[in-house]
């Protein structure tokens, strides 16, 4: 992967964005944990249920998927450099679970094209 051009972008200032994109109507049918481990930072998992998303910083028990990467491959897929398939499939993302709900995530977030330069000023 390449080095990230939003390298001043913190998970703490992705996860603060993530409760105002979250698009509850595309939410109707989902209910599940999505745990985030990222080995170089901390854990960190979207409850998502009754059309509502709760961020909870630390591990759950009994997530539906488990996403695992590192700090820099985390900002870079929220970013959008890279996508979650080429991530997985260059072994820099790891899923266990009902991977198929990791498809789900780029419906249930809207990102802004002025994200990218939000986030980084």
């Amino acid at each position: 992967m390449q080095k990230s051009l939003n390298s001043k972008v913190t998970i703490e200032q992705i996860i603060s964005k993530l409760p105002s994109r979250f698009q509850p109507e595309q939410a109707r049918d989902t209910n599940a944990i999505f745990q985030f481990n990222i080995t170089d930072k901390f854990p960190f998992y979207f409850d998502i249920s009754n059309q509502e998303c709760r961020i909870y910083q630390r591990e759950h028990e009994d997530p539906n998927i488990t996403l695992t990467m590192n700090e820099r491959t985390f900002i870079a897929l929220m970013s959008g450099e890279i996508d979650g398939m080429s991530a997985f499939m260059k072994g820099e993302l790891k899923a266990h679970g009902n991977v198929i709900l990791a498809t789900s995530l780029s419906k249930l977030f809207k990102r802004k094209t002025s994200d990218t330069q939000k986030l980084s000023t």
